[in-house]
């Protein structure tokens, strides 16, 4: 039998409004359920949208990033009404700085530009929102606070959800060529993105995108950790720029190894018929 939290709290209530709760759902049945769904999900969308043209998966990724954007600001503004009501201030860790918010900025900038600003969010979005979103959702935080029928854990089970369909899209529809050069592409507009958020991090003893104490990397942590109690915290943002350059390579190089298989396979049915 399915064990759902279920207390006596609304769908929208806060975090420390919701009794009772202690992240039960968090690696339990529900993630599961939610995991399984998304994919199954995603591949019915993908099959469905894999032959539409150029334009019409730019009007798609235009809409959701659009959409991302209102849909951060609904949530920020929800949760910070209750932050200042019972903590009396706003949480930092609200601003838009984490990777996963990129997916917002890379969405319009490929939506409204042109010419290498939208080539290299393209890149991004098939690679570092992709990474993002995967990881989110195998450890999805916001079970922590927010039980499976909530709205706080809503948001984040969407928001990855999208990132790594958008991600996915782009690839399946062979909306521009997969190959090594996207992995070097998306990792430089994230690395633009981490000049702005690395100093940040360090000045406001901040953990935005994971630069000052790699939080939550199982083994990297540990290492950042040590790193900076023998007052070598410079390391840590290297160390993490390398991971990050790392999963993206292994998106694309995942994306290419299969594309050849299914090229390979289909002129094997060709020749046969």
């Amino acid at each position: 039998m399915v064990n759902l939290f279920k207390g006596n709290y609304n769908y929208f209530d806060y975090k420390y409004n919701i009794t009772g709760y202690n992240g039960q759902d968090f690696g339990g049945i529900a993630q599961k359920i939610y995991l399984l769904f998304s994919i199954f999900l995603i591949i019915g969308l993908l099959f469905y949208f894999r032959k539409y043209s150029k334009e019409k998966i730019f009007h798609i990724i235009r809409f959701l990033s659009i959409f991302l954007i209102i849909f951060y600001l609904s949530k920020t503004i929800w949760e910070s009404i209750y932050d200042i009501k019972y903590n009396g201030n706003f949480n930092i860790y609200l601003l838009p700085f984490d990777s996963c918010s990129i997916i917002m900025y890379a969405g319009i900038l490929a939506s409204f530009f042109q010419g290498k600003i939208k080539e290299y969010s393209i890149c991004w979005i098939m690679t570092g929102s992709i990474v993002g979103g995967i990881a989110s959702m195998l450890y999805l935080n916001a079970f922590k606070y927010y039980p499976f029928f909530s709205f706080g854990a809503l948001y984040s089970m969407l928001w990855h959800f999208i990132m790594v369909f958008m991600g996915l899209l782009l690839i399946v529809t062979n909306y521009t060529k997969i190959n090594y050069k996207v992995a070097i592409k998306g990792f430089i507009l994230h690395f633009f993105f981490s000049l702005l958020v690395i100093p940040i991090d360090y000045l406001g003893n901040l953990d935005f995108m994971m630069y000052k104490d790699l939080g939550g990397i199982p083994f990297f942590e540990e290492i950042a950790s040590n790193l900076t109690k023998a007052h070598l915290s410079f390391i840590n943002p290297i160390m993490m720029l390398a991971l990050y350059f790392l999963s993206f390579s292994l998106v694309i190089i995942l994306a290419m190894g299969i594309k050849k298989i299914l090229t390979k396979i289909k002129g094997e049915k060709n020749e046969s018929n």
